[in-house]
């Protein structure tokens, strides 16, 4: 895989995946948004849990409804996405900003509060995890991953590393970890298109938003991880008629360093000073919107 800095990674688009979980416009099902574009200088992530799979349509719809009759609430917002989680419960929503100041004066403004009263009042009772702001840091992509007979993208993993306290420089070293030069050892896995490594703002969470071709590639991925390093399994296997990752995502155990000097890379990533817990969310792109040209209203 050819991974590249935020600062060199050229826009690519990306065609939309083929999701039955996903409510999918007359059109087609929407395409996935590019998380390397060059205007975005902050994204948002945060989830909502709403309960059930029918609450997770209802809420989508209502989402989808809102935003369409009301006005685009500020052209600092470049776009924003919501994900239908394979939990069936949760949503994660993923806005891209052109700044951090663009976002906090949108919410001086209190601009957002009409779109959260409609989509309230249609879904009541979501649980709002609270928003965490990010700066894309570094890409990387397989080979193939890129251009017009590149792999539709599936599904997006929400992997989170959370650490004991902030210190951005340490979140920055961590991800250079998994680079060796240019090429980060994920490399192998089948069906990962990118990752996109986001550091946040305030220093304490790396959050990396993996494209892959299909959920089910990411579990038969994880299960070679477990096969090669079975001490570090995140929990029990899934009951075959359960979906994989039914229920909220497991922190993975902590991994001490054995010492033995192997000079194994994925234990040592595990092991990096500080890490507290790592956790991970498989979803399906179910809307989302960019802003409107400034001559289309």
């Amino acid at each position: 895989m050819t991974a590249e800095d935020r600062t060199t990674t050229p826009t690519r688009p990306v065609r939309g995946a083929e999701v039955s979980e996903a409510a999918e416009p007359a059109g087609g099902p929407p395409a996935y948004p590019d998380a390397t574009r060059a205007d975005a200088g902050l994204a948002t992530f945060s989830t909502w849990r709403v309960g059930t799979p029918e609450r997770q349509r209802a809420a989508v719809d209502a989402i989808a409804t809102t935003w369409q009759r009301l006005p685009w609430p500020t052209p600092e917002l470049l776009g924003y996405s919501v994900y239908i989680g394979t939990d069936g419960e949760t949503l994660l929503h993923y806005a891209q900003w052109t700044s951090e100041a663009a976002r906090e004066a949108y919410l001086r403004a209190g601009r957002q509060a009409a779109h959260a009263a409609e989509i309230d009042a249609a879904v009541p009772g979501i649980e709002r995890d609270g928003v965490t702001s990010y700066r894309l840091y570094r890409s990387a992509f397989t080979p193939g991953a890129r251009g017009p007979q590149a792999p539709a993208v599936g599904c997006a993993i929400a992997v989170i590393i959370d650490f004991d306290g902030p210190d951005e420089a340490r979140l920055r070293r961590w991800v250079d970890g998994w680079f060796d030069g240019d090429e980060p050892e994920v490399d192998d896995f089948d069906g990962l298109l990118a990752a996109h490594f986001h550091v946040s703002m305030d220093g304490t969470r790396v959050l990396n938003y993996a494209e892959w071709v299909s959920a089910q590639a990411h579990i038969d991925a994880l299960a070679t991880i477990h096969e090669d390093h079975p001490a570090h399994d995140v929990g029990e296997e899934p009951d075959a008629h359960e979906e994989p990752d039914a229920g909220r995502p497991e922190p993975a155990q902590s991994v001490q360093a054995d010492g033995d000097g192997d000079g194994d890379q994925w234990e040592s990533q595990l092991a990096f000073p500080g890490l507290k817990s790592t956790s991970f969310q498989r979803y399906h792109l179910s809307w989302t919107r960019t802003a409107p040209r400034p001559d289309s209203g």
